[in-house]
Parts: structure tokens; sequence; C-alpha cells
């Protein structure tokens, strides 16, 4: 569990330092016998600021439940 708790945190802090991230999907638009025309789109993956504040608390947690297991 330590190991979870460990990769949530850093999850966590690596979604409230970047907010999500951007690609290009390239779209075949027409395609006739030699002639083709591409369109490419600008996409964004976006996230909101608790789903990494939430993964960094769980991951914390995590940690701390797995050391009173282990000590209980």
């Amino acid at each position: 569990m330590k190991i979870f708790g460990i990769i949530l945190i850093a999850a966590g802090i690596l979604m409230l330092v970047f907010r999500g991230f951007n690609f290009t999907q390239e779209k075949n638009v027409v395609d006739i016998g030699p002639i083709e025309i591409n369109k490419k789109e600008n996409k964004t993956v976006a996230w909101p600021m608790y789903a990494g504040v939430i993964a960094l608390v769980g991951g914390v947690a995590l940690i701390l439940f797995d050391r009173k297991a282990k000590s209980a």
C-alpha cells in the first residue's frame, strides 16, 4: 500500500502543477483518388484542480494508515 500511496502523491502533485495537456489530431477530410485533404485539430485534455488534491490527500492517507497498521 505504501508504494501505491507514493504513486498517488506523485500523480496528485503532477496534476496540480500541470492542469492538462494538448495534442494535435490529424483528420482526413477528403480522399478522392490522388487528392487528399487533411485537417489538423488541436485538442485539450484538462482535469479539475480538486482531482489532484484528492489524489494527493488519498496518497498521504494510504501511507499514514499503512504505518498505523504495521505498528498495531
